[in-house]
């Protein structure tokens, strides 16, 4: 589990660093929105990935309630920010 959370971080930094040195050479806002949009979409589901390992390597080892407790926090937090 934790390598998996190790791994998908590592993977989020590499797409924004990628995007990053993109943008840098791009002189057109059409397809860097584009871009920006697509990082848009990474981020919530590195999030989504991040908890889900987090949660399945705490069930065995938290009470089911704060297992409960942080789950409704990240779908709070993926509704909250939804357009």
């Amino acid at each position: 589990m934790v390598m998996g959370i190790k791994l998908a971080r590592g993977l989020s930094a590499t797409v924004e660093v990628t995007a990053l040195l993109l943008l840098l050479r791009m002189n057109d806002l059409p397809p860097m929105l584009r871009l920006n949009g697509l990082l848009g979409l990474v981020g919530p589901m590195i999030f989504i990935t991040v908890m889900a390992l987090g949660l399945a390597g705490s069930v065995g080892t938290m009470p089911l309630s704060k297992v409960l407790l942080i789950l409704g926090g990240a779908v709070l937090i993926v509704l909250g920010t939804r357009a």
